[in-house]
């Protein structure tokens, strides 16, 4: 599928917007991903931040954005430069860590052990990263379970949470107020501020949780692993 060209929309002399029409896919995805990496190493000095969307890119220059910027633009990105890698997250489902478990099993009108295989059995993909600094938004959740975000957000949803918000699931790296359905929660740390990068998976990696047990939970946050941490 080729993707049309994005639309640039400036919304101020430093702050840019990329937008495109089409409705999001893979196809897109890659697409987006591959501007993204091309803008930061075409204007690297010039760039103070880049964040994605579904169908747009926000660009935060540091002065005035570049003149020639259109013009130097390429026609064509080569997505087949991406290297996707695939990451398996471990997941204590329900009992102490799901607090929405049993309600959207309610709603679904589906057991407990089959929503946790359909959630656990599925691959998704790692879109962007928004919201919270390290918070993944994960596309590929199974249509049943797909569950509009919560009229009134929780105050307090802990850190490693697992949730489901509309078509998409998540982790949430930080305690923060959050509207999404918590199914579980990792014990291993997603986002940490002291490492460079602070995240190690990237938009358009494959992300696999897999089930565990309480005691496996306790074992693995007694060591205190980074995703990606050997």
């Amino acid at each position: 599928m080729v993707v049309k060209r994005p639309e640039l929309r400036k919304i101020t002399p430093r702050i840019w917007e990329l937008f495109w029409e089409e409705e999001p896919s893979s196809s897109l995805r890659n697409n987006r991903i591959s501007i993204k990496n091309w803008l930061e190493n075409q204007y690297h000095s010039e760039l103070l931040e880049i964040r994605q969307g579904y169908q747009t890119i926000s660009i935060v220059w540091k002065n005035e954005g570049p003149e020639d910027f259109y013009t130097s633009f390429p026609e064509y990105f080569n997505s087949e430069d991406l290297k996707p890698q695939t990451w398996e997250i471990p997941v204590c489902y329900g009992e102490n860590f799901g607090k929405d478990l049993d309600q959207l099993c309610t709603e679904k009108a589906i057991s407990k052990e089959n929503l946790i295989q359909i959630h656990s059995q599925s691959e998704y993909v790692l879109e962007f990263y928004g919201f919270l600094p390290g918070f993944m938004y994960l596309s590929g959740l199974h249509p049943d379970l797909i569950s509009a975000r919560k009229s009134i957000p929780d105050r307090k949803v802990e850190a490693g949470s697992v949730a489901i918000g509309g078509k998409q699931t998540g982790i949430y790296p930080l305690e923060s107020p959050g509207g999404w359905h918590v199914i579980g929660k990792t014990p291993i740390q997603i986002f940490d501020k002291d490492q460079n990068p602070p995240v190690n998976p990237q938009p358009g990696d494959f992300v696999r949780f897999y089930p565990i047990s309480e005691e496996e939970f306790d074992e693995l946050s007694a060591s205190s692993k980074t995703l990606g941490q050997s």
